[in-house]
Order: structure tokens, then sequence, then C-alpha cells
């Protein structure tokens, strides 16, 4: 019950605000990206180096990967949501070590920083290029950039538990 309370705590001055904003939406995920990259971050610092080729199948993406993926999905989203152009950046395959795949998520993360402040609610009706090639509602890349974040959560949380590590919102001091 406690942590419901503090997620409505920190998040009602960001709904507050969007009730009176021209753009709501584009607003929440301003607010919700210092946290999501926070936790990110901070998750795939704690898995120990040599865990970076972990994966809990063999069907499943190993956590390298998975550094490589939350890196690529946020340029990715970031720029189609804000209107911007992704910028070139080295594609990463997920086994280039930890310093540079945790580098490689900060380096995404500080994209959408730069980049989330021009998104406008006023566009998610024009048409961007989505995975299959196709046209899709700008809206796509708005409601995709919240929910990754939370699947990537998820999933760099289960591969550190897995690994006898706590996630970094499940420590005491978060």
């Amino acid at each position: 019950m406690k942590r419901i309370v503090a997620v409505a705590v920190l998040f009602l001055p960001a709904v507050c605000a969007a009730q009176t904003s021209k753009n709501p939406v584009s607003d929440v995920l301003r607010a919700m990206l210092a946290g999501r990259e926070k936790n990110l971050v901070a998750a795939f610092e704690e898995m120990p180096a040599d865990k970076f080729d972990y994966k809990p199948t063999a069907d499943q993406m190993t956590f390298g990967h998975l550094a490589a993926h939350v890196a690529e999905s946020n340029y990715y989203f970031c720029g189609n949501v804000a209107g911007v152009p992704e910028p070139k950046v080295e594609e990463l395959k997920g086994t280039e070590g930890k310093e540079k795949l945790v580098s490689a998520v900060k380096a995404s993360f500080a994209f959408c920083q730069e980049v989330l402040p021009k998104a406008e609610d006023s566009k998610m009706t024009e048409d961007i290029k989505w995975f299959d090639g196709k046209p899709r509602a700008r809206a796509w890349a708005f409601v995709a950039l919240g929910s990754s974040w939370a699947d990537h959560y998820g999933m760099a949380a289960i591969y550190l538990r897995l690994n006898g590590l706590l996630p970094p919102t499940a420590k005491k001091e978060h």
C-alpha cells in the first residue's frame, strides 16, 4: 500500500499539470523519463560484467542484448515521439561488454532528454514509418515509449533476481 501511495505522490504533480496543458500525454512522458532512466540505468549497472551474456532460457535475449535493445528503442521511440530523426549511432549486438552497453543506454536516455521537450500532442495523428515500413499514427510511438520502458525494466529486474541481485526499485533506499 505504501508503494502505491508513493507512486501516486510522485506522479500527482505531472497528472495535475497535464490536466491544464495543451500536451498532457507529452507532459506525462517527460515526467516519467527521469525515473525510468534512473531505474533502467541502475539495473544495467547492477549486473556484474560477467553476467551480460546471461539469459534465462535459450529462446530469450541475453542481458547485454537487452541493454542494446533499450538503447535502440529509446532512439527510435523518442525520435518518433518528438518528430526528430534518430541520430546515427553504432549498431550494437549486445556482446560489446558492460561498460560500452551501459554507456550506450545512458546516451540513448540523454537523447530522449534532449528531444522529448519538442513532443506535442497535436502531432500524434501525423504518420510515422513503423517497424514494418508501413505508416502509423505517431500516437503508436507515444504509447510504445512508455510501455517499452516498463517492459524493459521488468525484464532487467527478472534477470537480476534470477542472478540473486535486487533490482533498483526493490532496494530499501529506493
